[in-house]
């Protein structure tokens, strides 16, 4: 049994000089495949360059690139070459992590819009898929979307935590679903339980967005309280539970989905 982690934040600062043995513990829980994600363009050339230290037979280890809406105020005349020469590394998989988040505003939201469209663009141009980022923005967002959906190979809506009308109202537009550890907190996340099951076959993929999203229902939890991909397979067994799957059924398809999606 395989899965595939299709958002790791594996620049983040508590997995300094770490990363190695990360990496390494995640392929022994059957993680084969990792995604890391980029969310600004310092931290998405930091990604790039763990994916050529760790792994630099390119078998275990991609990335995306893209400009999170937190950091959407930095984007200006520069940002746009930086970020178009990063997709061009063939160990970027994909436009990301982009999108809006209405709820912190860290960004201004008309800079939050630019800088989305300017990296939808790109992924529309360059012929890859997005990672988007949405929290209370689901009906700008797809708004922004529309007018650029036809012309996108795919994006996938990461860490989905909305509600039934948003999920739907993404599943219409096409867009593919990334669930994490979100799924097994019992005290916010018990909502989806009902809607995975929703969730098509090759709609469907997994991820841990560590260090961050630890599984509520992880046993042993780890002294550090800090999420890692080897503790994928518990979202994969709670995100089974609830659409009345096998465990290596679920693994399945969601791998399948995220080796098309990624192209890895």
């Amino acid at each position: 049994m395989q899965l595939i982690d299709i958002g790791v934040n594996l620049t983040n600062s508590s997995f300094r000089d770490q990363q190695a043995t990360i990496v390494e513990r995640a392929l022994e829980a059957g993680v084969t495949q990792m995604v890391l994600t980029g969310t600004s363009l310092d931290v998405s050339e930091q990604a790039l360059e763990l994916c050529q230290q760790l792994d630099p037979c390119g078998a275990h280890l991609f990335a995306t690139a893209g400009v999170h809406p937190h950091d959407a105020k930095a984007w200006d005349a520069g940002s746009e070459g930086r970020l178009r020469q990063l997709l061009n590394e063939p160990r970027v998989r994909a436009v990301g992590e982009c999108g809006l988040d209405f709820n912190r505003d860290f960004s201004p939201r008309p800079l939050q819009e630019k800088a989305l469209e300017a990296q939808l663009a790109l992924a529309a141009e360059l012929r890859l898929p997005v990672f988007l980022h949405e929290r209370d923005a689901n009906e700008r967002l797809l708004a922004i979307l529309k007018a650029y959906r036809d012309h996108l190979t795919g994006a996938v809506v990461h860490c989905f935590t909305g509600e039934r009308d948003a999920l739907f109202a993404y599943l219409d537009m096409d867009l593919h679903i990334g669930i994490t550890g979100w799924i097994c907190d019992e005290r916010r996340g018990t909502h989806l339980h009902p809607l995975v099951g929703n969730i098509a076959e090759g709609r469907l993929m997994l991820e841990s967005d560590a260090p961050y999203l630890l599984p509520r229902s992880l046993r042993p939890k780890p002294k550090s309280g800090r999420n890692e991909p080897a503790f994928l397979p518990e979202v994969l067994r709670e995100v089974a539970l609830h659409r009345g799957e096998s465990i290596e059924h679920t693994a399945a398809h969601t791998t399948a989905t995220a080796r098309a999606f990624f192209q890895i």
